[in-house]
């Protein structure tokens, strides 16, 4: 007799744009290899509201820890200042997880090497930039130097400390203007919502102290636009992408959702490309 291949339980902690688009696609095209158990959110009606969309109100948990019990791999698309605790209480339960806010994972090698020691995964998408798996390629050599230019709409950088702390005013700006010059560090670090991509190519390049990250926008983008440049041993690298903003939410890429949806598609199918 033939065994039936048991589901992948799924639990998302934080139910925004991100969260939320990832749990549709889980309950509509994932239903033959997984299984969304739980659902939670420091804002509660953020997970309910979504629960009772997707008609099932019974996976929204209380907590971290309950939600992490409920679950064979957590999803977490929160990006707050505690973001590493959360992936970092999974990993000590032996969750797998699919880390959404790369950034902040950037100098986390410790939390890498516990979830080795823990036989459990930590899944990063390729998110809103394309060539990652050239670049990882590329890394076994000598890396000379690596430019991010990312080009975002105003809308992009509402609310923003950093911009505002600088005085930039958004919505008075007439041509593009340079918002930041500077390392992988203080960009992720002053941009947490917009470059988790810096944060991503650092980590595939193994070469973070060869970036330089510059972040420009303009009322005339519509499109939130990453070219990576990259030089060593190699060879020579260039890519771009336009990506139209996510529906939900103008300080994300859509690619960036859809990359998190296909990462964990082919985890839960059992097929790992360029990891």
């Amino acid at each position: 007799m033939r065994l039936q291949k048991q589901k992948i339980k799924i639990g998302i902690v934080g139910c925004g744009a991100i969260g939320s688009g990832i749990a549709r696609s889980i309950v509509k095209d994932f239903k033959k290899n997984c299984l969304l158990t739980a659902l939670f959110d420091i804002d509660q009606e953020k997970s309910s509201q979504l629960a009772k969309k997707l008609s099932s109100n019974r996976i929204t948990k209380s907590s971290l820890s309950e939600t992490i019990k409920k679950c064979d791999l957590m999803v977490e698309s929160v990006n707050a200042e505690n973001t590493h605790r959360i992936i970092l209480e999974a990993v000590k339960g032996k969750r797998n997880v699919l880390a959404m806010s790369v950034g902040k994972l950037l100098n986390a090698d410790s939390l890498f090497r516990l979830a080795q020691r823990n036989n459990c995964t930590i899944l990063l998408p390729s998110g809103a930039i394309a060539g990652i798996d050239a670049i990882k390629a590329a890394s076994l050599v000598k890396i000379h130097k690596i430019t991010l230019t990312t080009r975002k709409p105003p809308s992009s950088f509402l609310n923003n400390a950093y911009i505002m702390k600088k005085g930039v005013d958004l919505e008075k700006l007439k041509k593009e203007t340079i918002l930041f010059e500077g390392d992988v560090d203080t960009a992720v670090e002053c941009f947490p919502q917009n470059v988790n991509v810096a944060a991503t190519l650092a980590l595939a390049s193994h070469a973070k102290e060869k970036i330089f990250v510059r972040i420009l926008t303009s009322p005339t983008y519509t499109t939130n636009t990453h070219e990576i440049e990259m030089e060593g041993e190699f060879g020579r690298l260039y890519t771009r992408t336009e990506n139209v903003v996510s529906p939900d939410n103008p300080k994300t890429s859509y690619l960036a959702v859809l990359s998190g949806i296909q990462t964990l598609k082919q985890f839960c199918e059992g097929i790992m490309v360029g990891t």
